[in-house]
């Protein structure tokens, strides 16, 4: 079922039948004792907008990014690129596959889109300020963030004439959340964790042009970058924290020139090992679950080194202070019995 909030469920009735919230509301709570409360209130107003001829969507045509909800598929949705992020190959068991997202955006909002496997080439034509139409697009949650999905019978149309988009909606990033690890929830995101550096992996590099090398490899040099994995202490849990790319050239102070010199000399990396063990480093990120060790992980996004210990536990310990209660005003307004 689409995931639509029950508040906006209830406007759109109101807003269709002309009736008040109230008398909605009173036809949903008769509608859930009707069924011997076997329902929920969202599910009792889609019954309720059904009786009444409200159709709460219409995927037959365009939706606006601000009006998606997860759930809703064989859709179409047209805007703007806004930022265009690199492809990455997965292996699950004995499955490969290639993944992609970039951000779309019109005068609505903005959303995170996700191409898998072959759809995933389109990112390449894709350049900030292109208008595109996706057509046959499923939506879903993913921890709480609203995405777009093509698969293979999506179609995505680029500058499609007749097409127009309006500014794109600015977006507020949400506050960072300072978190401790013993906190950190599976759904997190935007989550700042500040720690030590306590064991410290290899690099891993990999070639992004993998997959295409093995059918066009003459048009497909190699493309590499790198992922390096450090476990991150707080004094309240460890965690294991994935860098990829950008994150890696700040965390080592490497420039991604002296980093691929390290590629094929695994021994070049010992001294950087050795410099970041027992460094105090914040991480900025999201939290995801590793199914295959059924564990939380940390992917970093933004990396800030070389802080001073003493003004940063200063921080914390003023956040964390409690809010002291306000005073009873001396000789106030008591009346004595």
């Amino acid at each position: 079922m689409i995931q639509m909030p029950f508040e906006k469920i209830v406007e759109k009735i109101t807003q269709a039948a002309g009736l008040s919230a109230e008398e909605i509301q009173a036809k949903i709570t008769e509608k859930m004792t009707q069924l011997s409360g076997l329902i929920s209130k969202e599910g009792a107003a889609h019954i309720i907008a059904n009786e009444l001829g409200v159709k709460l969507f219409d995927l037959s045509k365009k939706v606006a990014i601000g009006d998606l909800l997860p759930g809703m598929r064989d859709l179409k949705v047209a805007g703007k690129v806004v930022q265009v992020f690199e492809i990455r190959e997965f292996q699950t068991g004995e499955r490969k596959g290639k993944v992609g997202t970039f951000v779309l955006g019109d005068p609505t909002g903005q959303m995170r889109v996700v191409l898998w496997n072959d759809m995933a080439d389109n990112l390449e034509k894709l350049v900030p300020g292109m208008v595109v139409r996706l057509e046959n697009v499923v939506v879903r949650d993913n921890q709480s963030r609203t995405e777009i999905h093509l698969n293979d019978k999506s179609k995505i149309l680029l500058d499609p004439e007749g097409e127009v988009v309006g500014d794109v909606a600015a977006v507020q990033k949400p506050a960072v959340l300072q978190k401790k690890i013993k906190d950190l929830a599976e759904a997190d995101s935007n989550v700042s964790l500040l720690g030590t550096v306590v064991q410290i992996f290899d690099p891993r590099f990999f070639d992004r042009n993998r997959k295409k090398q093995e059918t066009d490899p003459a048009s497909n040099p190699p493309d590499w970058s790198y992922v390096l994995n450090v476990f991150l202490d707080d004094g309240s849990d460890n965690i294991r924290v994935v860098c990829f790319g950008d994150a890696v050239e700040t965390l080592t102070k490497k420039s991604r020139q002296e980093l691929m010199a390290m590629k094929d000399d695994p021994g070049a990396f010992e001294p950087i090992k050795t410099e970041l063990l027992g460094q105090i480093v914040r991480f900025q990120g999201r939290v995801t679950k590793n199914k295959m060790f059924d564990r939380l992980e940390f992917i970093a996004n933004q990396v800030e080194r070389d802080l001073d210990p003493e003004k940063e536990l200063a921080v914390l310990e003023k956040e964390q202070q409690p809010v002291p209660a306000a005073s009873a005003p001396v000789g106030g307004d008591r009346q004595d019995a």
